[in-house]
Protein backbone atom coordinates (compact mmCIF):
# COMPACT_ATOMS: atom_id res chain seq x y z
CA UNK A 1 0.00 0.00 0.00
CA UNK A 2 3.14 2.24 0.79
CA UNK A 3 3.58 3.06 -2.89
CA UNK A 4 0.03 3.56 -4.27
CA UNK A 5 -0.83 6.72 -5.64
CA UNK A 6 -4.77 7.77 -5.25
CA UNK A 7 -5.53 6.88 -8.20
CA UNK A 8 -3.77 3.15 -7.87
CA UNK A 9 -6.32 3.47 -4.49
CA UNK A 10 -9.46 4.35 -6.32
CA UNK A 11 -9.03 1.40 -8.60
CA UNK A 12 -8.01 -0.91 -6.03
CA UNK A 13 -11.43 0.04 -3.76
CA UNK A 14 -13.57 -0.26 -6.33
CA UNK A 15 -12.59 -4.35 -6.80
CA UNK A 16 -13.16 -4.25 -3.42
CA UNK A 17 -16.77 -2.35 -3.36
CA UNK A 18 -20.32 -3.94 -2.33
CA UNK A 19 -21.84 -0.89 -4.18
CA UNK A 20 -25.28 -0.31 -2.52
CA UNK A 21 -29.29 0.89 -2.58
CA UNK A 22 -30.68 0.34 0.71
CA UNK A 23 -33.00 3.63 0.57
CA UNK A 24 -36.42 2.97 1.36
CA UNK A 25 -37.51 4.31 -2.03
CA UNK A 26 -35.28 2.42 -4.33
CA UNK A 27 -37.51 1.03 -6.82
CA UNK A 28 -36.82 -1.24 -10.06
CA UNK A 29 -35.62 1.72 -12.23
CA UNK A 30 -32.63 2.88 -9.56
CA UNK A 31 -31.73 -1.06 -9.32
CA UNK A 32 -31.37 -0.75 -13.47
CA UNK A 33 -29.10 2.18 -12.29
CA UNK A 34 -27.53 0.15 -9.91
CA UNK A 35 -26.36 -2.81 -12.28
CA UNK A 36 -25.08 -0.26 -14.89
CA UNK A 37 -22.46 1.68 -12.34
CA UNK A 38 -21.35 -1.65 -10.77
CA UNK A 39 -19.89 -2.08 -14.34
CA UNK A 40 -18.30 1.21 -15.40
CA UNK A 41 -15.49 2.47 -17.63
CA UNK A 42 -13.43 1.93 -14.94
CA UNK A 43 -13.89 -1.49 -13.94
CA UNK A 44 -15.80 -3.55 -12.11
CA UNK A 45 -17.26 -3.01 -8.49
CA UNK A 46 -16.93 -6.63 -6.51
CA UNK A 47 -20.54 -6.93 -5.88
CA UNK A 48 -24.35 -4.91 -5.68
CA UNK A 49 -25.99 -4.89 -2.51
CA UNK A 50 -30.28 -4.25 -2.76
CA UNK A 51 -32.89 -5.24 -0.87
CA UNK A 52 -34.07 -9.25 -1.04
CA UNK A 53 -37.00 -7.66 -3.75
CA UNK A 54 -35.03 -6.98 -5.97
CA UNK A 55 -32.84 -10.28 -6.00
CA UNK A 56 -34.49 -11.52 -9.41
CA UNK A 57 -34.40 -8.88 -11.29
CA UNK A 58 -31.24 -7.74 -11.13
CA UNK A 59 -30.12 -11.53 -11.57
CA UNK A 60 -32.41 -11.16 -14.60
CA UNK A 61 -30.17 -8.09 -15.52
CA UNK A 62 -26.49 -9.40 -14.42
CA UNK A 63 -27.32 -12.60 -15.69
CA UNK A 64 -25.57 -15.99 -14.31
CA UNK A 65 -21.76 -15.45 -15.71
CA UNK A 66 -21.14 -11.80 -14.55
CA UNK A 67 -18.26 -11.37 -12.09
CA UNK A 68 -21.06 -8.80 -10.41
CA UNK A 69 -22.28 -10.88 -7.46
CA UNK A 70 -25.51 -9.73 -5.97
CA UNK A 71 -25.64 -9.82 -2.11
CA UNK A 72 -28.65 -8.92 -0.15
CA UNK A 73 -29.86 -8.05 3.71
CA UNK A 74 -31.95 -10.50 6.11
CA UNK A 75 -32.86 -9.28 9.50
CA UNK A 76 -32.33 -5.84 8.35
CA UNK A 77 -32.41 -3.13 9.49
CA UNK A 78 -34.06 -3.70 12.95
CA UNK A 79 -32.46 -7.47 13.77
CA UNK A 80 -35.35 -8.07 15.65
CA UNK A 81 -37.18 -10.62 13.09
CA UNK A 82 -37.68 -14.77 14.27
CA UNK A 83 -35.19 -16.67 13.10
CA UNK A 84 -37.78 -18.82 11.37
CA UNK A 85 -38.84 -15.30 9.48
CA UNK A 86 -35.25 -14.86 8.92
CA UNK A 87 -34.10 -17.84 7.38
CA UNK A 88 -36.92 -17.96 4.99
CA UNK A 89 -35.98 -14.95 3.76
CA UNK A 90 -32.74 -16.03 2.88
CA UNK A 91 -34.37 -19.24 1.46
CA UNK A 92 -36.20 -16.88 -0.96
CA UNK A 93 -33.25 -14.49 -1.58
CA UNK A 94 -31.18 -17.45 -2.57
CA UNK A 95 -33.79 -19.13 -4.72
CA UNK A 96 -34.17 -15.28 -6.53
CA UNK A 97 -30.39 -15.53 -7.34
CA UNK A 98 -28.56 -14.11 -4.59
CA UNK A 99 -24.93 -15.27 -4.03
CA UNK A 100 -24.38 -13.19 -0.93
CA UNK A 101 -26.15 -13.01 2.35
CA UNK A 102 -25.46 -9.80 4.81
CA UNK A 103 -27.42 -10.99 8.09
CA UNK A 104 -28.17 -8.61 10.52
CA UNK A 105 -27.64 -10.00 13.92
CA UNK A 106 -29.93 -9.72 17.22
CA UNK A 107 -28.19 -6.68 18.26
CA UNK A 108 -30.77 -5.46 21.50
CA UNK A 109 -30.99 -9.18 22.67
CA UNK A 110 -27.16 -9.23 22.45
CA UNK A 111 -26.76 -5.96 24.52
CA UNK A 112 -29.42 -7.26 26.91
CA UNK A 113 -26.91 -10.70 27.28
CA UNK A 114 -28.44 -12.87 25.28
CA UNK A 115 -25.80 -14.24 23.68
CA UNK A 116 -27.57 -17.03 22.56
CA UNK A 117 -29.53 -15.50 20.35
CA UNK A 118 -26.87 -14.12 18.16
CA UNK A 119 -25.24 -17.63 18.01
CA UNK A 120 -28.61 -19.24 17.19
CA UNK A 121 -29.20 -16.78 14.58
CA UNK A 122 -26.22 -17.14 12.57
CA UNK A 123 -26.04 -21.04 12.48
CA UNK A 124 -29.38 -20.74 11.46
CA UNK A 125 -28.55 -18.55 8.84
CA UNK A 126 -25.49 -20.49 7.94
CA UNK A 127 -27.47 -23.63 7.36
CA UNK A 128 -29.72 -22.08 5.12
CA UNK A 129 -27.00 -20.88 2.70
CA UNK A 130 -24.28 -23.21 2.88
CA UNK A 131 -22.90 -22.18 -0.81
CA UNK A 132 -22.98 -18.88 -0.22
CA UNK A 133 -21.14 -15.86 0.75
CA UNK A 134 -22.52 -15.05 4.55
CA UNK A 135 -21.52 -11.68 5.85
CA UNK A 136 -22.77 -10.88 9.49
CA UNK A 137 -23.90 -7.25 10.59
CA UNK A 138 -22.76 -6.62 13.96
CA UNK A 139 -24.15 -2.95 13.95
CA UNK A 140 -21.15 -1.71 15.96
CA UNK A 141 -22.39 1.70 16.22
CA UNK A 142 -25.49 0.40 18.54
CA UNK A 143 -23.25 -1.64 20.46
CA UNK A 144 -20.55 0.95 21.18
CA UNK A 145 -18.91 -0.95 24.00
CA UNK A 146 -15.21 -2.23 22.77
CA UNK A 147 -15.59 -5.63 24.92
CA UNK A 148 -19.20 -6.47 23.18
CA UNK A 149 -18.01 -5.73 19.72
CA UNK A 150 -14.87 -7.97 20.28
CA UNK A 151 -17.40 -10.54 21.75
CA UNK A 152 -20.08 -9.93 18.81
CA UNK A 153 -17.07 -10.69 16.25
CA UNK A 154 -16.56 -13.79 18.04
CA UNK A 155 -19.57 -15.06 18.12
CA UNK A 156 -20.35 -14.15 14.39
CA UNK A 157 -17.11 -16.13 13.46
CA UNK A 158 -17.73 -18.98 15.80
CA UNK A 159 -20.65 -20.15 13.60
CA UNK A 160 -19.54 -19.82 10.09
CA UNK A 161 -19.74 -15.95 9.17
CA UNK A 162 -17.46 -15.73 6.18
CA UNK A 163 -17.32 -11.87 6.71
CA UNK A 164 -18.04 -9.72 9.49
CA UNK A 165 -19.69 -6.24 8.67
CA UNK A 166 -19.81 -3.52 11.01
CA UNK A 167 -22.82 -1.41 10.38
CA UNK A 168 -26.06 -1.40 8.32
CA UNK A 169 -25.70 2.49 7.91
CA UNK A 170 -29.08 3.24 8.88
CA UNK A 171 -28.40 4.24 12.99
CA UNK A 172 -26.16 7.24 13.54
CA UNK A 173 -23.24 6.17 13.90
CA UNK A 174 -21.97 3.33 11.67
CA UNK A 175 -18.66 2.46 10.56
CA UNK A 176 -15.30 3.71 12.33
CA UNK A 177 -11.93 2.62 12.36
CA UNK A 178 -12.48 2.33 16.16
CA UNK A 179 -14.46 -0.61 15.57
CA UNK A 180 -12.47 -1.62 12.39
CA UNK A 181 -9.42 -2.29 14.73
CA UNK A 182 -11.45 -4.02 17.12
CA UNK A 183 -13.17 -6.45 14.56
CA UNK A 184 -10.16 -7.31 12.18
CA UNK A 185 -7.96 -7.82 15.60
CA UNK A 186 -10.80 -10.46 16.36
CA UNK A 187 -10.80 -11.94 13.16
CA UNK A 188 -6.83 -12.46 12.91
CA UNK A 189 -7.22 -14.07 16.55
CA UNK A 190 -9.57 -16.77 14.83
CA UNK A 191 -6.93 -17.95 12.95
CA UNK A 192 -9.63 -18.34 10.24
CA UNK A 193 -10.40 -17.43 6.64
CA UNK A 194 -12.79 -14.54 7.72
CA UNK A 195 -13.44 -11.26 5.84
CA UNK A 196 -14.17 -7.22 6.70
CA UNK A 197 -16.76 -5.22 5.91
CA UNK A 198 -16.66 -1.66 6.59
CA UNK A 199 -20.34 -0.09 6.02
CA UNK A 200 -22.04 3.31 5.92
CA UNK A 201 -20.51 6.35 5.77
CA UNK A 202 -17.48 5.80 3.75
CA UNK A 203 -17.69 7.94 0.78
CA UNK A 204 -13.90 9.34 -0.32
CA UNK A 205 -11.33 7.47 -1.62
CA UNK A 206 -9.14 8.99 1.44
CA UNK A 207 -11.34 7.40 3.80
CA UNK A 208 -10.84 3.96 2.04
CA UNK A 209 -7.40 4.41 1.90
CA UNK A 210 -7.32 4.42 6.08
CA UNK A 211 -9.59 1.41 6.33
CA UNK A 212 -7.50 -0.14 3.71
CA UNK A 213 -4.31 0.89 5.59
CA UNK A 214 -5.45 -0.24 8.74
CA UNK A 215 -6.33 -3.89 7.68
CA UNK A 216 -2.97 -4.15 6.33
CA UNK A 217 -1.43 -3.50 9.64
CA UNK A 218 -3.53 -5.89 11.27
CA UNK A 219 -3.51 -8.87 8.81
CA UNK A 220 -0.41 -8.42 6.95
CA UNK A 221 0.63 -7.62 3.22
CA UNK A 222 -1.44 -9.44 1.05
CA UNK A 223 -4.95 -10.26 2.39
CA UNK A 224 -6.43 -7.49 0.96
CA UNK A 225 -8.59 -8.93 -1.78
CA UNK A 226 -12.17 -9.57 -2.43
CA UNK A 227 -12.90 -12.57 -0.91
CA UNK A 228 -11.34 -11.06 2.54
CA UNK A 229 -12.27 -7.71 2.44
CA UNK A 230 -15.66 -5.19 0.70
CA UNK A 231 -16.21 -2.01 1.13
CA UNK A 232 -20.48 -1.30 2.00
CA UNK A 233 -20.93 1.87 0.00
CA UNK A 234 -23.54 4.29 -2.20
CA UNK A 235 -21.54 7.15 -2.51
CA UNK A 236 -17.89 5.93 -2.34
CA UNK A 237 -18.55 5.02 -6.09
CA UNK A 238 -17.91 8.83 -6.87
CA UNK A 239 -15.54 9.74 -5.74
CA UNK A 240 -13.34 6.92 -7.07
CA UNK A 241 -14.53 7.49 -10.51
CA UNK A 242 -13.56 11.09 -10.05
CA UNK A 243 -10.40 10.31 -8.84
CA UNK A 244 -10.10 8.05 -11.60
CA UNK A 245 -10.48 10.84 -14.07
CA UNK A 246 -8.67 13.09 -12.46
CA UNK A 247 -11.06 15.74 -11.30
CA UNK A 248 -11.62 15.77 -7.28
CA UNK A 249 -14.58 14.91 -5.16
CA UNK A 250 -15.67 15.23 -1.66
CA UNK A 251 -18.65 13.63 -0.86
CA UNK A 252 -20.88 14.28 2.62
CA UNK A 253 -20.45 10.96 4.90
CA UNK A 254 -24.05 10.36 5.14
CA UNK A 255 -25.11 6.26 5.98
CA UNK A 256 -24.42 4.17 2.86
Amino acid sequence: MELLGPREIAAFALSLLDLTNLRDDCDASAIETLCKRAQGPNGNAAAICIWPRFVAQARGILGTSNPVRIATVVNFPSGNLPVSEVVEETRKAIADGADEIDLVIPYAKFLAGDEASVSEMVRAVRAACPNSCLKVILETGEIKDAALIRRASELAIAEGADFIKTSTGKVQVNATLEAADIMLQAIRDSRKKVGFKPAGGISTVADADLYLRLAETIMGANWLMPSTFRFGASGLLDDISAVLSGSTSARASTGY
